[in-house]
């Protein structure tokens, strides 16, 4: 094999997967082709988190082998952790690699390249005998990005209902302080912008008998390394501490961003969930980052349809997503996940149901991300201009179209004259001819 290719699936921790992935390949000598089609090996790291996410992964499988019947294909991630043996069955796949063994992919291509006559090859182990954090260093933003995800964390401890991540994430753990220290040091001599991910972000430092917070590394980092943007990723809403949000609050070089999952309004449907918070905790770390952060992005992974959901709990749902600040939504509608509890209760909710509720709650976000977009007219926002030819994303997580293009990876203070059908746009000077 001459080239390589990594498609990612899913969430930013697995993006920061495939960006550590393309490192240790690339540190073996294959360097990436000109486009999918031409790559000896296409590497697929998958999601699973819902029955569509592992449709997605079939269907992408099946157009690569179409596209190229000599490349091999190597499928990694959770789908592979969770159900090797379906996957080893698709035409053109040569390797299933599960969480488990992701860091060994480059040792396993080169031993066993030569000699595999057969396609189906699994590797893949006990994910919850993982004792530390598996992940390669993340050494550049991958494909157009210029916001490298930093995963420095994984696994979660939670056991919510309807959730197959933990098995196929194992149990919690934290990347080592130095590494994360190092690493973002070497990032940030080329990036202005640095995204931190986990599966369980909040959880850093509490495993293998660490004292540590998340709070207490993000201030290492900004002491400690000369990083001028950090941003968090998901992060649940009891680890949002008064110290994290204060330190939030203090600094230009955490961007202002606030992203917790709801799953529900409804504190009923929260306790089926086995959720570990009800409405009035969450809402009250909402309204203190709110209080911190007046001009932040707020935004919450909702789920509509879990198994017994009332209109009457649905609309506790959408009452409480109307009254609360946010400023986007991802909107999920419930998929019934093979050896999870949920998967099990008896009153699942029809799916034209779960579908009309979720049409719902993308139409009140809109509205929401509307509103918002439209108090930023006339307000100076701090920009990271990306790959895309003049564009850029706002500290506050907005898409700006910037009035005159930039070269990509800088930060900038711009003014904001206009909203836009996806996002709002820089001001345009009236002496710029069009």
């Amino acid at each position: 094999m001459k080239s390589f290719f990594v498609h990612n699936f899913g969430c930013r921790a697995a993006q920061a997967d495939g960006a550590a992935l393309e490192t240790l390949l690339s540190l073996r000598g294959l360097p990436p082709p000109p486009s999918r089609e031409q790559a000896d090996l296409v590497v697929l790291n998958t999601c699973t988190v819902t029955a569509t996410a592992d449709d997605d992964v079939r269907k992408m499988a099946r157009r690569v082998h179409r596209e190229n019947e000599q490349a091999r294909i190597l499928v990694t991630g959770c789908y592979a952790q969770r159900d090797p043996e379906a996957i080893a069955q698709l035409p053109g796949v040569a390797w299933v690699v599960g969480n488990s063994h992701k860091t060994q992919i480059p040792d396993i291509i080169t031993e066993q390249a030569a000699s595999t006559p057969f396609h189906g090859n699994i590797h893949v182990g006990d994910i919850f005998s993982q004792n530390e954090f598996l992940s390669a260093p993340v050494e550049d933003a991958a494909g157009d990005r210029t916001r490298p995800n930093l995963k420095i964390q994984d696994g979660c401890n939670n056991r919510c209902s309807f959730c197959i991540i933990p098995f196929v994430r194992g149990k919690s753990r934290s990347a080592p302080l130095t590494d994360v220290v190092n690493q973002v040091r070497q990032l940030a001599q080329r990036y202005r912008e640095i995204v931190l991910s986990g599966i369980n972000l909040g959880r850093w430092g509490r495993d293998n008998g660490m004292k540590m917070r998340l709070h207490d590394l993000v201030r290492i980092l900004l002491e400690e390394t000369p990083v001028e943007c950090l941003r968090l990723s998901s992060v649940e809403p009891m680890d949002y501490s008064n110290e994290l949000l204060e330190l939030m609050a203090s600094t230009s070089r955490i961007a202002k961003h606030w992203h917790a999952p709801l799953q529900s309004g409804s504190d009923t449907v929260l306790k089926r969930m086995k959720r570990r918070y009800r409405i009035r905790h969450y809402e009250d770390r909402m309204r203190k980052a709110a209080e911190l952060l007046p001009d932040a992005a707020f935004g919450a992974d909702v789920m509509v349809g879990f198994p017994g959901e009332t209109e009457a709990e649905f609309e506790e749902t959408r009452s409480f997503i109307e009254r609360m600040p946010y400023t986007y939504l991802h909107v999920f509608t419930y998929s019934e996940r093979p050896g999870t509890p949920a998967a099990e209760m008896d009153v699942q909710v029809p799916m034209p149901v779960r579908k009309q509720r979720n049409a719902i709650l993308r139409e009140l976000a809109a509205a929401k991300n509307l509103e918002f977009r439209r108090r930023m007219i006339g307000r100076k926002l701090r920009i990271v201009t990306l790959d895309t030819v003049g564009f850029a994303l706002s500290d506050n997580y907005l898409k700006v179209e910037l009035a005159t293009p930039r070269p990509a990876n800088e930060l900038h203070e711009v003014e904001i004259g206009a909203v836009t059908e996806t996002g709002i746009a820089e001001r345009r000077s009236p002496f710029i001819l069009l």
